[in-house]
């Protein structure tokens, strides 16, 4: 798996069980919502920086975003 569609699934898990709309947490993070779509879209990789803004709002370290899924048995 990509380190971009990590993170993808991760924004987007993490925002939903948040009940966090695109433009709530892109307000919150000081991000376009435009950016945060293509990031939830894997489109984009992200820098330290926008990892720290985005996990903030969302409750969790920045490392959060980008640990892979673990795979269920």
């Amino acid at each position: 798996m990509d380190l971009r569609d990590i993170l993808a699934a991760n924004l987007r898990r993490l925002r939903n069980e948040k009940g966090l709309a695109q433009d709530d947490l892109a307000y919150e993070a000081e991000v376009s919502r435009s950016y945060l779509s293509q990031l939830e879209k894997g489109a984009f990789y992200a820098s330290l920086k926008i990892l720290e803004k985005l996990a903030k709002p969302l409750g969790v370290e920045p490392y959060e975003l980008i640990v892979p899924p673990r795979k269920r048995r």
